[in-house]
Parts: C-alpha cells; sequence; structure tokens
C-alpha cells in the first residue's frame, strides 16, 4: 500500500518513464547496490535480495533513470552546498534534519568512523574539511561528505555537497530526499 504523500510521485515517475519507451531490461546502480525495474508490474527491486524498493527509493531511481534515457549532464567539478541551490527556500531544515544531523549525531564522537564508508560504498577520500569522502550515488551523481571534528570553541559538524550538475538530474525535493538516503547509508 502506497502513502498518500508518495502514491502521485509515485504514479507520475512510472507514466514518465514509460513515455520514453525504454529498452528492457533496465537496471541502476545506486550506492554500490544494484536495482531491477520491472515495467510491467511497476517494480523497483534490489536484485541480490529481490525485495521491493521502499517508495521514495523508487521515485529517485525513476527520475533518475528517466533523465539517463534522455542523457545524463556531464560532472562539472564544482561543489556547491544545499543552500547555494535556487528555491531552497523552506526545504533546508528537512534537508539539515534528514541527512547533515544524522551524520554528525552517528560520527561526532568517533569522526575517524565516517571513513569505514569507503570499504562499504563506491567512495573514495576527500581533502577537506578535516575528514571527506566522495561518494558516487548514481553514475554521474556524486555527493561529497565533510566532516570537522569537535575542539574547545565549536562541537562536531558536517555538510553535504553535491557536484552542480545535481539539478539538471534532481528537483529540490528529491535532492533532499537522496541526501537523507546518503546519510543513512553511512
Amino acid at each position: 500500500m502506497k502513502s498518500m504523500g508518495y502514491e502521485v510521485a509515485f504514479k507520475k515517475a512510472w507514466e514518465d518513464l514509460a513515455k520514453l519507451s525504454p529498452k528492457k531490461p533496465l537496471s541502476v546502480k545506486f550506492l554500490g547496490d544494484e536495482y531491477g525495474i520491472d515495467l510491467e508490474c511497476k517494480k523497483v527491486i534490489l536484485l541480490f535480495s529481490y525485495l521491493a524498493a521502499k517508495d521514495f527509493l523508487s521515485i529517485i531511481i525513476l527520475h533518475y533513470l528517466a533523465q539517463e534515457i534522455k542523457g545524463l549532464p556531464k560532472l562539472t567539478g564544482e561543489w556547491l552546498t544545499f543552500r547555494e541551490f535556487s528555491g531552497v527556500e523552506g526545504y533546508y531544515e528537512a534537508f539539515r534534519k534528514r541527512s547533515v544531523e544524522p551524520i554528525i549525531k552517528k560520527y561526532g564522537s568517533n569522526p575517524e568512523a565516517i571513513k569505514g564508508a569507503l570499504n562499504r560504498l563506491p567512495a573514495k577520500e576527500f581533502s577537506g574539511g578535516d575528514i571527506g569522502i566522495i561518494l558516487e550515488v548514481f553514475a554521474q551523481v556524486l555527493v561529497l561528505v565533510k566532516f570537522w571534528k569537535a575542539d574547545e570553541e565549536f562541537g562536531a559538524d558536517a555538510n553535504i555537497y553535491f557536484d552542480a550538475n545535481i539539478t539538471k538530474i534532481f528537483c529540490i525535493e528529491d535532492i533532499v530526499v537522496l541526501a537523507g538516503l546518503v546519510a543513512s547509508k553511512l
């Protein structure tokens, strides 16, 4: 049963993908896990377990696939914070609560532990902040997490940066959800 909040977006994402007449079979990697897309049953399936993806993840994957079929923009190498995107008014608190705060809570007392993601996810170290890692969320979709350790004056802090191409792939609402998914996988 789909929640009312996702039902309309879920239906529209499938309709948008169907209009593009994608070639079968479709699959996509999301943070290293491969998902298959069943166009007939309208399901996104995690291939190693054959479990259906949650609605919010399915919507992100379908939006990505639609853009991939149309053609993905190239990576720019320019890192932007969420606040630097246009149209984020009213979304920042949700973004911070879903993504940045869980990272700080999980790694604030042991920042080096975030490097464990390098062994579990498609990620590499980045020199920035006290600790930085770049994650390949999808092909051509990179996310940078910077973490700053606590000191005598300030508590631990973190921020999430996106390659500037992301706004040509996802809307602001999708970026909020995507950042939350990244934080949950860390």
